[in-house]
């Protein structure tokens, strides 16, 4: 059977839908993680997404529920826990111990088929059913208006955080939120490349798009195309008649346009501060002139 032919099939029309809207919401969360320094917590979340998901299997045989209800906890410890980057990370650190711990213990305890345990782990796009993308579009939605909603205060706090408290932005606050928000879409990234490869999702396309621009709406726009270049043109990829599975395209072509961006990015940079040199020195001609 040819592309044509699977995409006509439902299991592909969803792994495609429910790889756009992963994508979007990566893209658009992913430059926040790299201006607050918030690699480690990505990683976290998505390792303690694997103890909900353990949980969530081991209870209801319901991963997805489990995983998203243990990341938003965790979520919110951790920020409560500490808002610095040291202190975050410490307290990830010791909460994503015990958590792993946990997942080991409550996945020795389950008795059904191995496959749903290690979809857990890496993924299973192609195993996304109804149901699942009619939440996958609400937590969407939920994602990306709370992110609208709170970008300019976020962006402000996380550039210069003591001048944003000065001027009465509630940081602390802003960082559970986003973190909440983080959570949420680390546990929806995870169904296309699991918990092991989730950073490849959440943090390469920004971290290749903040090489690539200054303008934060800037780098968010290429965040998101880099994200669903790597999702999509993975799927289609797999679909087209090999046997690899998805999760390896989507994470080659992601760290392809990293490697892209660091080679392209001093290029683009000279670029912009000779243009920038050029409009200071007309600046300073101008009244010169006018004299």
């Amino acid at each position: 059977m040819g592309l044509s032919g699977y995409l006509a099939l439902p299991f592909a029309q969803h792994a495609l839908i429910a790889g756009t809207l992963i994508a979007i919401i990566c893209g658009v969360i992913g430059p926040f993680v790299i201006i607050r320094q918030m690699a480690f917590a990505v990683h976290g979340a998505a390792e303690l997404s694997f103890t909900g998901a353990a949980a969530g299997l081991v209870v209801a045989s319901n991963p997805v529920a489990g995983a998203l209800i243990g990341s938003v906890v965790v979520a919110g410890v951790i920020g409560a826990m500490g808002e610095r980057p040291r202190e975050r990370d410490s307290s990830i650190g010791v909460v994503l111990a015990a958590g792993l711990g946990l997942g080991v213990l409550l996945l020795s305890h389950y008795q059904g088929f191995a496959s749903a345990a290690t979809s857990i782990l890496f993924g299973d796009i192609f195993g996304i059913s109804t149901g699942q993308i009619v939440l996958m579009v609400a937590l969407a939605v939920v994602v990306l208006v709370a992110m609208g909603t709170i970008y300019r205060p976020l962006l402000f706090s996380s550039i210069d955080p003591e001048l944003a408290e000065a001027a009465g932005v509630r940081g602390r606050l802003l960082g559970i939120i986003f973190l909440v928000l983080l959570a949420v879409t680390v546990t929806e990234a995870a169904q296309v490349v699991g918990t092991l490869l989730v950073l490849s999702l959440a943090i390469t396309p920004a971290a290749a798009a903040s090489r690539l621009a200054t303008a934060p709406l800037a780098v968010t726009g290429i965040s998101v195309a880099i994200a669903l270049g790597a999702t999509d043109g993975g799927l289609l990829l797999s679909l087209g008649g090999t046997t690899v599975p998805p999760t390896v395209f989507v994470t080659g072509l992601s760290f392809l346009a990293y490697v892209l961006a660091r080679l392209i990015g001093p290029s683009l940079a000279s670029r912009r501060r000779a243009r920038l040199q050029a409009a200071r020195a007309a600046e300073e001609d101008q009244p010169n002139s006018l004299e």
